[in-house]
């Protein structure tokens, strides 16, 4: 979750700090340090619950799941289990064979473990407990999917929704969103699942798809000979594209889970509810719909220009500051984002406001400046600030429609390329572009192009 505190004390959330830095009796569970909840982090969790359509239950319970393992300090992990947080969701996403949906069996809270560090020391294992107590919320789904390509979609979708939601900034490199891939095989036309293996370890979604791809064919080859699948947790190894076993899987009672006695019931009140229901943004896929319905968008651009809230706003307030919304969407989609791809921005920081690039646009549209110059423009701009119109008067950038300056251009540019000309003359007729883009590099890309095309194909019968 994306909160400054951790779910049960005080202590901040900072990833990359000092080891056991961010620590206190409450979350190393020494005796008598009793937890308190983090309101903060229960309405992200709220929110969450209520992106994915669930049912928020006002009371839920907090319970102790205990096992053993270094760097979890307690013996025991604080979650919920009988009466979680929310159940019963439905989350849609663009699979392999069109539009599917997977049903979310429960959303619940829980706290982090600490972090073993196996690198640190020699021969030995380190544990940073920074990371102890921090705020999660476990989503479980029903067994719906049925391909590693489909799971893959389904995550994609899921951490898009997630960051929506602003709930989670759903880094994996930094452990913000962490995937753990159940597997169960059935023989065609049978209800009943086999036995699941669990994928863990898994730091991107490309490395779940390929994880799940080599656990299904060994799950096949196994049953193909008469064999059993065992349940175990597996673990994959990403440099090597292999999954080991790590332990046999654990079932829910083997870890003795039970009410926890330092925490109440989590009781919630309807108003907090909606309160967190107000706060949810218009979430992706309905924000997609109504980008083709109001704007006459394709289903691709309209799922470009929605990948993020900050693309979506900033196309809106494009369109809105006059600009017309195909054009503003091939801009946004194709010159901005090589921009900012190429500065190494995003729109958090990028110069060129809306209103800024619907100017550029309609200047293009009205021949004031070419296409080539009007990303001359917005490279100036980004990097500057000022106004297209000042740029481009600043730079000499306006487009030339001077026939008498295009026919010397155009004669310059057939004396330098003989032999493309001989070949357009003999039927290549696609040179043409060739040698429209040698006129428009001459110019420094202020040539009409159209102008250019037309004068050449006079000049060249």
């Amino acid at each position: 979750m994306r909160t400054e505190r951790k779910l049960f004390c005080g202590n901040r959330v900072v990833f990359g700090d000092e080891p056991n830095s961010h620590v206190c009796p409450v979350c190393l569970g020494l005796p008598g340090a009793l937890p308190t909840t983090n309101p903060r982090a229960v309405e992200l969790a709220i929110r969450t619950a209520l992106a994915l359509d669930c049912t928020v239950h006002l009371i839920s319970v907090w319970e102790r799941k205990n096992y053993f393992y270094p760097d979890l300090p307690k013996g025991y992990q604080i979650t919920q289990f009988e009466m979680p947080l929310a159940t019963g969701g439905i989350m849609k996403y663009d699979g392999s064979e069109g539009e599917a949906m997977v049903r979310i069996r429960r959303a619940h809270m829980e706290e982090d473990a600490g972090k073993s560090i196996h690198d640190r020391i020699p021969m030995g294992t380190a544990v940073d407990l920074n990371r102890a107590g921090t705020p999660l919320v476990e989503i479980v789904t029903e067994p719906d999917l049925r391909s590693p390509a489909d799971a893959r979609a389904f995550l994609t979708t899921l951490k898009q929704i997630l960051e929506y939601a602003d709930v989670s900034d759903c880094n994996m490199e930094e452990g913000s969103l962490r995937v753990d891939a159940n597997v169960s095989l059935r023989p065609a036309g049978a209800s009943e699942l086999g036995a699941k293996t669990e994928i863990k370890n898994v730091n991107s979604f490309s490395g779940v798809e390929r994880a799940l791809e080599i656990e299904i064919a060994r799950q096949a080859e196994v049953l193909d000979h008469g064999g059993t699948v065992d349940q175990e947790t597996l673990l994959w190894d990403d440099h090597k594209g292999q999954l080991r076993s790590m332990r046999s899987k654990e079932d829910s009672h083997d870890y003795r889970y039970f009410p926890d006695p330092d925490l109440p019931p989590l009781v919630l009140t309807s108003s907090l509810v909606e309160a967190a229901r107000d706060c949810l943004p218009e979430l992706p896929r309905s924000r997609r719909d109504r980008f083709i319905t109001d704007y006459g968008l394709s289903c691709y651009d309209a799922g470009v220009l929605t990948q993020t809230i900050a693309s979506g706003d900033y196309f809106e307030s494009v369109v809105k500051a006059s600009a017309e919304p195909k054009s503003a969407a091939n801009w946004v989609m194709g010159p901005v984002q090589a921009l900012m791809n190429e500065r190494c921005e995003d729109l958090s920081v990028f110069r060129v406001s809306a209103r800024a690039l619907a100017e550029l646009i309609e200047l293009v549209a009205d021949g004031t400046v070419s296409d080539t110059a009007a990303k001359k423009v917005l490279a100036v701009v980004a990097e500057d600030g000022g106004s297209p119109s000042s740029v481009i008067e600043e730079h000499g950038l306006a487009q030339v429609r001077d026939n008498s300056q295009l026919e010397q251009w155009v004669q310059a540019v057939i004396e330098a390329h003989p032999d493309e000309v001989s070949r357009y003359q003999g039927g290549e007729k696609r040179l043409i572009g060739f040698l429209v883009g040698q006129v428009m590099r001459r110019s420094s890309g202020t040539a009409d192009p159209r102008r250019v095309n037309a004068i050449l194909m006079k000049e060249l019968i």
